[in-house]
C-alpha cells in the first residue's frame, strides 16, 4: 500500500507575510533555511515557490526577503496596521506606503 502526505496552508486569518512571483522565484529554498520561524516548505513541484504553512508565525524580521538570490522574486506584506503612515507636509493628506 503506498501512503501519501499532504501539507495543507494553515489560513485561520487572511495573513500573508510574504508574497512570492513565480515568474522569478527558482526555488533555490534558501528562505526555507534561513528562516527562522520555519513557516515555509518546500514545494513538492520542482523551481515552484515555497508553501507558506503557517503565516500567522511570521515574525516580519525581513531574513528570508534579505537571503533571496533573486531580485523580486519574494516581497514582504506587513499586516496593515503595521505599515507606516506618512503625511504630506504641504496638503495634509495621510497616506500608507
Amino acid at each position: 500500500m503506498e501512503y501519501q502526505a499532504y501539507a495543507l496552508p494553515n489560513m485561520p486569518t487572511p495573513g500573508q507575510p510574504v508574497i512570492f512571483d513565480p515568474e522569478y522565484c527558482t526555488g533555490c529554498n534558501r528562505c526555507i533555511n534561513i528562516c527562522l520561524m520555519d513557516i515555509f516548505i518546500p514545494n513538492p513541484q520542482k523551481g515552484a515557490p515555497p508553501i507558506i504553512l503557517y503565516p500567522d508565525e511570521c515574525y516580519y524580521d525581513g531574513c528570508c526577503v534579505d537571503a533571496c538570490p533573486e531580485t523580486g522574486a519574494i516581497q514582504f506584506n506587513h499586516p496593515l496596521m503595521q505599515r507606516v503612515r506618512w503625511k504630506r507636509k504641504a496638503t495634509g493628506e495621510h497616506f500608507r506606503v
